[in-house]
């Protein structure tokens, strides 16, 4: 650690630090008859982190699998504290896909909710590094125990915590905080490292954007999985904000917090703006709320329902390697001058830099800048703070993505005359639902292993709930009957269920073009 006076190295661990310095006696945390303030918080994280630096090493992978739960929010300033990595698991993920996330990031223990249990029964026997299960026990919980055998419950394991407390201090503001992992384009999913610089400054970023403060109540129904949950779980405990848990995203319980719990903010895909807009209980509130959205563009339908439930929507746009959102579509007061249709089009742009950001590029072939023109198209590109420290384990994608000495996104949009960007196509056929990302090659590698299927191709078209949703094109072998639903079950065995196609083609055959390549281009026109 360095001794000089003028220099600290940038954690998100100073945050709880903080906030249990200033507001000791505040409601930090509520989630259902559970409460925490920010003294009980930093208490329970302290004795986490104590059981956990027992166990780990430096640099440690420490895996969790949890909804979002107060354990999971825990886990954000336990893990770093400990000197460990924080791996959040998609809870949507098969047995299969977590099995290769462990494995790969070389995972030391599993922290995972009773009802996600089933998905880890045989990771013991197919992850080499890791040395222990632990269940998280949630009284929210009110299903069924699946019967899989852990090493012990996250209680009896922090009861373990002993001695004094572990310093909020860190000596490299570079190293790793977390581990995120995402889809990618290839079918395998990329770990992407967050450092705590990083992770510092991004949480500023969000502060500062979606005006969080100490009267904050901030309602979960961003997955914390999701990039960290864009860095909110250090960013509202920046500001001595409660943080309301959610389990689950459905429609009753989002507006039973939102009318009884005093919710000023929440985030969230499309998808999540769909559930309140188009919900039975969906009314005009008394005090404003604001909804910061990403994933797939929110159409100018879905934002004029909110605005007119009293909702404000602040749409900004990223990627899990610049730690969630990294441009923001800061609105101007001359829009208010425009039309509902109008002014719903400006706000779903994908705008401007954030301010712990560099200002985005729309860049050509040559890296040079498109004109500003709301036309020409090209790459979007990224730079600065908040960009990952690279791809973990894989040098030459890292290198491939940092060429030029930017951020290749691999979106395609336009620049327009004003300075914001707007997103125009995805080069790689992303498919964005609900907020996650969707290789289609994974998803046709599925569907291809079956059998009785000799080609596919997947698309993604538009859905207004979940903003975008896979569609797959099949070509079946001759003289098989093979039908959508046993073809969908098939690759239900190796894919999450919202990877699996609802709808599925079965043509004579697939456009190409003459080097035998498919147009999904001509898929899409003829949706």
């Amino acid at each position: 650690m360095t001794t000089v006076a003028n220099h600290s190295e940038l954690t998100p661990l100073r945050f709880l630090q903080r906030s249990v310095e200033v507001y000791p006696g505040k409601e930090a945390i509520v989630h259902g008859a559970r409460s925490y303030n920010y003294a009980q918080f930093g208490v329970e994280v302290q004795q986490f982190a104590k059981a956990l630096s027992a166990r780990l090493n430096p640099g440690d992978k420490v895996a969790v699998l949890a909804p979002n739960i107060p354990e999971m929010l825990m886990a954000h300033y336990a893990v770093p504290l400990a000197g460990g990595v924080l791996v959040a698991l998609n809870t949507r993920l098969s047995a299969r896909e977590l099995a290769y996330i462990m494995e790969h990031s070389e995972a030391k223990m599993l922290f995972a909710d009773t009802e996600l249990l089933a998905t880890t029964a045989t990771l013991r026997t197919e992850v080499p590094t890791l040395e222990a299960v632990i269940e998280i026990t949630d009284t929210e919980f009110g299903g069924t125990r699946p019967d899989v055998v852990v090493d012990g419950t996250y209680a009896d394991f922090i009861a373990l915590g002993a001695g004094p407390d572990l310093p909020y201090a860190i000596a490299d503001e570079c190293a790793p905080i977390a581990l995120n992992y995402t889809s990618g384009t290839t079918g395998k999913p990329k770990g992407v490292l967050y450092s705590h610089r990083g992770s510092y400054l991004n949480s500023l970023g969000e502060t500062f954007h979606q005006g969080f403060d100490a009267r904050t109540r901030y309602l979960w129904t961003l997955p914390m999985f999701h990039c960290n949950g864009w860095c909110t779980p250090w960013a509202v405990t920046a500001a001595g904000g409660t943080h309301l848990c959610l389990r689950a995203v459905r429609e009753e319980p989002v507006w039973e917090a939102i009318d009884g719990l005093g919710v000023t903010h929440l985030c969230g895909a499309p998808t999540v703006c769909s559930i309140i807009a188009d919900a039975p209980q969906a009314h005009a509130l008394e005090s404003s709320i604001k909804i910061t959205t990403a994933g797939a563009p929110p159409s100018p339908a879905i934002i004029r329902k909110l605005q007119k439930l009293g909702i404000d929507v602040v749409h900004v746009y990223g990627l899990t390697e610049v730690y969630g959102p990294f441009t923001i579509c800061e609105y101007q007061d001359s829009w208010d001058g425009l039309d509902d249709d109008a002014r719903a089009e400006r706000v779903s742009r994908q705008g401007v830099g954030m301010v712990q950001a560099e200002s985005a590029r729309i860049v050509d072939m040559d890296m040079n800048d498109v004109p500003a023109d709301g036309v020409t198209m090209g790459e979007i590109v990224l730079r600065g703070n908040n960009v990952m420290i690279g791809y973990y384990k894989d040098d030459a994608a890292t290198e491939a993505a940092f060429s030029g000495g930017w951020f290749h996104t691999g979106d395609l949009g336009v620049m327009h005359p004003d300075g914001y960007i707007q997103l125009k196509d995805r080069a790689k056929d992303i498919i964005i639902s609900g907020g996650e990302n969707i290789s289609t090659i994974e998803v046709e590698q599925a569907l291809a292993s079956h059998p009785e299927v000799l080609d596919v191709a997947v698309i993604g078209v538009p859905d207004e709930k979940w903003g975008e949703t896979p569609v797959a094109y099949v070509i079946r072998a001759s003289g098989s009957t093979l039908d959508s639903k046993t073809l969908a079950a098939h690759a239900r065995t190796q894919l999450a269920g919202f990877k699996v196609p609802k709808t599925i083609h079965f043509p004579q055959d697939l456009p190409r073009t003459s080097t035998g390549k498919v147009q999904k281009n001509v898929l899409r026109e003829n949706v």
